[in-house]
Parts: structure tokens; sequence; C-alpha cells
């Protein structure tokens, strides 16, 4: 057996993503895992349901032993057996966020050495979680570059707090990940607001994107409403900065209580932040990256943010594999190069 991994959760922001990585990580690298002091910077420290969910579907994948996988927990021991491509199906049982469970196994499964179909169910579009669309438009679209090949479908959304969404994911199986470059920013191509309601008015959306095109100058035929069929109430507002390289997608959520204006200026402060900077990778994609360029052996790209998030994702793949990350700031702007 491979020597242990010991990663304490507690070590940098201290939530659910040091959990995601080192198990990514484990399966990938076949190192088994222990991890103490879960999500200790938390409010609720402990395995709540979308991080036991993610244990379990990666103990699933991989036919792992598993010490302390229960809701609550703060110490968990995990042995990977060889990951398994297959047919699997994982539901949070809540409104956490399905996409971070399929962030956790995705990975892995993507050189397991065979297709694999996944039917994911929970939250879709959760305030604390990348939401499906930033997924689709923005994380899948650079590893579908590095060589994955890998197909997600929005069966249904699933807002918090109802919960209820579905995804459907296709993964065909790839040799390995190849190193990319995200550096330079190139013209934008277009730029999209979309206002989504689910049970709630339409006035919620209309008001979103009137606010978009008086601050950020995007012309009517560039913004649209969708009236998305969940089973709660929900609204979101995504805008949508393509490039030849990449889109960034930057997402804001409607909380009760909180004025449709002020949701979209919160989306229009970090596009701005965003465009401001000229780089291709924004804060969010950034620290996401970097576990699939530690993968594949190397890469580059140019965000306008080095985050906690980054600095902690950082600290904990270095548990796992050996690499090198560079760091050159900017005025506005940091490169970050990885190299084994």
């Amino acid at each position: 057996m491979s020597d242990l991994v010991t990663v304490d959760g507690a070590r940098g922001e201290g939530g659910g993503q040091v959990l995601r990585t080192s198990l990514t990580l484990s399966l990938s690298t076949g190192q088994p895992l222990r991890i103490v002091r879960i999500r200790a910077r938390r409010r609720r420290p402990g395995l709540m349901r979308q991080h036991l969910t993610a244990v379990r579907a990666a103990a699933a994948i991989s036919r792992a032993q598993l010490e302390g996988a229960a809701l609550g927990a703060t110490e968990l021991t995990f042995e990977p057996g060889q990951v398994q491509p297959g047919e699997y199906a994982f539901d949070v049982g809540s409104a956490g966020s399905a996409c971070l469970v399929l962030q956790t196994i995705l990975l892995p499964l993507l050189t397991a050495g065979g297709r694999s179909r996944l039917r994911l169910e929970g939250g879709t579009h959760n305030p604390l979680a990348p939401p499906f669309d930033f997924i689709d438009k923005a994380y899948l679209p650079p590893l579908r570059r590095m060589g994955a090949r890998v197909e997600a479908v929005l069966e249904r959304p699933g807002f918090f707090p109802a919960g209820g969404g579905r995804i459907a994911v296709r993964i065909e199986p790839t040799a390995r990940l190849e190193p990319i470059e995200l550096v330079e920013a190139g013209p934008i191509l277009g730029c999209t607001a979309r206002a989504v309601v689910a049970n709630l008015p339409r006035h919620i959306a209309e008001r979103e994107l009137s606010l978009v095109r008086e601050q950020l100058g995007w012309p009517a035929a560039a913004c649209r409403i969708e009236t998305a069929s969940a089973l709660g109430a929900g609204n979101m507002l995504a805008l949508e900065i393509a490039r030849e390289a990449l889109t960034e997608v930057v997402c804001a959520f409607g909380r009760r209580g909180v004025p449709a204006e002020r949701v979209a200026a919160e989306a229009v402060a970090e596009v701005r932040r965003y465009l401001d900077a000229n780089a291709p990778v924004g804060p969010h994609l950034a620290d996401q990256l970097l576990l699939p360029l530690a993968l594949a052996g190397g890469g580059a790209f140019r965000t306008c943010e080095w985050t906690d998030h980054a600095r902690t994702n950082a600290e904990v793949i270095r548990r796992f594999l050996p690499f090198d990350l560079r760091r050159e700031s900017a005025e506005k702007s940091v490169l970050v190069r990885l190299s084994a």
C-alpha cells in the first residue's frame, strides 16, 4: 500500500474544497488519505450532505475502504482501489451541490480506461458553489482542450433551498490530460446576460437585465429571460464573456429580501473586475484549473486574482504531487505557471 497522506482540513480557507481536492488526488494517484479537522473553519464543521455524497461517490467508483464517513464527521480515512468506469447515480438528498460531487470524481473517471455515465441529483444552482452554467461553459471547455471527452446536460435545475436538480454526464476514456496555456485574454467575441427565474415573477429578471444594460452597456439583443421548471423557487443572473480561448461566467443568485437590482450589481461588479484585469481566467476558474494542470504535469494561465481558495488548493495538491508553481504579479493580473 502506498504511504498514507494526512491532510489538515483546517488549513488555508478550511472549507469543503480541501476534502474534495484530497479525494480527487487520492483517486488519481492511488494514495490512501486521512483527513482531519474537516471543514474546521466553517460555521458548521464536519461533513454535510454534499460532502458525504462526494465521499461515497469517490468510494463507489474505486471500491474504496472507508472509515468515518458519517454526517458531521470531522475525520475520515479513505483507501481507494482502482478507479472503475461504469454507470453511477448519486443523490445528495438536499440542495447541496451536485456540481461539486461531479468535480470530485470527474478527473479520475476521465482516465479510468472506459466509458462512464453519471446521474447526479441535488442542487445545481447554489450561491456557495459553481452552478451548472459555470461547469458547462467555463470549466469543461478547458478540460476538453486538455484532451477530456465529457458532456454534461442539465435535465432539471435545482435551486437552493429546494434542490431536486438533475445532471446527466457522459465521459469517454482519455489516455491522459495534456498541459495547456491560457495566458492571453484575446478579443471579446460576445457577451450574453441570462436572467433565470423559477416559480418567481418575471419582473425580477426584467429588473436585473435592466441594470446590466444600464451599467455594462450590453445591448438588449444580448440579454434574455429564461423561465425554468424546478421543484422550488429560484433566480440566477448569469453574465457570460466569450473569448476564443474560453468563456468567463459570472453568476449571482437572488435571495429572499434582496432586491433584484442588488443581485445584478454584484454580478456587474465582478464582471468589471474581470474585464479591468484583461486576463482570460476568472478567479473562480483559476483555483479549479490548478488540479487538472497538476495532473497533466504542467501548464499556465493568467488570472485577475490569486484567491485564498487557489492558495489552499495549491497547498493540498502539493501533499500528493510534486510540482513547482510560480506566480508573477502584474498591476492587475497574476501569471501562474505549473511544472512537474
